[in-house]
């Protein structure tokens, strides 16, 4: 256990933390390692002829990019992204009401795959890597889906949803992969990488 505890106290790295979002701060924190925080601003577009997980992973090494400039020599960037992939297209982050439900709307009933791709960044090296979870939702009536939209606002939220929210308590059946991946953040693989790297 002591051994543990020293890996993770005297990390050999400074760990830099490329989000804004809350969710991903949580789960980072709640696998022992300290870090900064910097979010990174960078825009979201990608290739049209990319699929699935070539998007975030696309996406993760974007950002990671945007901020190889002021990586000092002991700093270990991590920068992630998370899409919705359902019926052979992406689905971001809603702009608008209507647009959330939409989203909803397309995603009740079905199952849909949830891709986050995280990069790992140093001055000398780079890493990336994604987890994918199947995620099952019931059929949402109307009322439900804007209920959710006017009562939660998870317009930063790729898919229009938060797994951990009201939505993921009333609409989701079963999930066949990592839960924390839905969340935004896949903390095993994660948690193996930083440990090797």
């Amino acid at each position: 256990m002591k051994v543990l505890e020293n890996t993770l106290k005297n990390f050999p790295y400074r760990i830099v933390l490329g989000s804004a979002s809350p969710r991903r701060q949580e789960l980072l924190k709640s696998l022992g390692f300290s870090f900064h925080l910097h979010p990174i601003n960078a825009e979201e577009n990608w290739p049209e002829h990319l699929v699935a997980a070539e998007i975030p992973i696309f996406l993760a090494e974007l950002k990671a990019k945007a901020y190889a400039a002021e990586l000092h020599e002991n700093d270990l960037l991590i920068t992630a992204d998370t899409i919705v992939w359902c019926e052979g297209r992406v689905f971001n982050k809603p702009a608008t009401f209507e647009e959330g439900k939409a989203m909803l709307g397309t995603l009740s009933g079905k199952m849909h795959e949830v891709y986050t791709a995280v990069c790992l960044k140093s001055k000398n090296k780079q890493l990336t890597f994604f987890d994918v979870s199947k995620v099952f939702f019931k059929t949402l009536s109307a009322e439900e889906i804007e209920y959710y939209l006017t009562n939660y606002m998870p317009y930063d939220k790729a898919g229009g949803y938060g797994v951990q929210d009201w939505i993921g308590y009333i609409a989701i059946e079963r999930i066949e992969g990592s839960f924390y991946n839905v969340m935004g953040l896949p903390v095993k693989p994660l948690y193996e990488q930083l440990i090797a790297f």
